[in-house]
């Protein structure tokens, strides 16, 4: 199998051309593939392919196989690879995802697309469509009880679940304790993605993420999303952020006129070749 690695801040994925590949198990490729020691090492699989309904279509599979709804660096990486292996020569391009067509605007230099601007869509509150279990018709700042300690988190879905939490210091924050019970509670019946954030101004936020189904990446695109939200929705940003990620920047725009939120950052390809499955 042909592939090529990319990644959005550290968020890493390798990617399949389902116009020259063909994959009969992409969950049991990517559980191979993606492990570090024995694999190619990345935070899981995205094929690229033809849609009925948008330019491309994208589907992800995280390190353990799962199927993940959509990924904000994933897509940035796609738009990427079809411009620079030239399956299009257009800087607006439409992607079909698990969380519905996604619209994206490319930023290209020498030839190459450096960075890529995507319209996530509208972020849903609505504690049954994200899922979580709660009541009211929103989770803002709501308590939750994970390892012993009761927690306050806001509740967002970019397609997929988030639940974003307000710590004083990102840095040396227990992600590896904490990540995975967030992510297994019984309030998430999907099981959730969990970012930890920590405000520095109105304007600017460190995050760390707990990624469902593949541990802490360096970066996840919905979920820094569902971070900037979560900040408007607390009153601690904001309607524009830079988020720093451990991989690098996001910068996230929430569009009050259009209930979109809008996300830009850069997509890089290491390497290219070929495994034998």
């Amino acid at each position: 199998m042909k592939f090529t690695k990319m990644h959005g801040c550290g968020n890493d994925y390798v990617y399949v051309n389902l116009f020259e590949e063909q994959v009969d198990d992409p969950a049991a490729v990517s559980i191979k593939v993606s492990d570090r020691h024995f694999g190619i090492g990345s935070d899981g699989v995205i094929t690229i392919g033809p849609s009925d309904k948008a330019d491309f279509r994208m589907r992800i599979y995280n390190a353990d196989g799962s199927e993940a709804e959509m990924c904000g660096n994933g897509i940035r990486c796609v738009a990427k690879y079809v411009y620079d292996h030239k399956l299009t020569d257009k800087t607006e391009i439409s992607v079909e995802s698990g969380a519905g067509v996604k619209y994206l605007t490319l930023f290209v230099e020498n030839g190459k697309v450096e960075q890529v601007r995507v319209d996530m869509g509208e972020p849903i509150l609505t504690p049954a469509e994200i899922p979580v279990v709660a009541d009211g018709d929103k989770v803002i700042d709501a308590p939750i009880e994970v390892g012993g300690k009761t927690w306050n988190m806001t509740c967002v879905s970019m397609g997929n679940p988030h639940a974003v939490v307000f710590v004083d210091d990102t840095e040396h924050f227990e992600l590896e304790k904490y990540g995975p019970l967030f992510e297994s509670h019984e309030r998430f019946p999907k099981r959730t993605n969990t970012e930890f954030v920590q405000v520095i101004s109105r304007t600017e936020a460190n995050m760390r993420v707990w990624e469902r189904g593949s541990a802490e990446t360096w970066a996840c695109g919905t979920g820094t999303c569902a971070c900037v939200m979560a900040c408007i929705l607390n009153n601690k940003t904001e309607d524009k952020v830079l988020v720093h990620l451990r991989g690098g920047d996001l910068t996230i725009e929430y569009d009050r006129d259009t209930n979109h939120v809008f996300m830009t950052g850069p997509a890089t390809e290491v390497f290219s070749g070929e495994i034998n499955l």
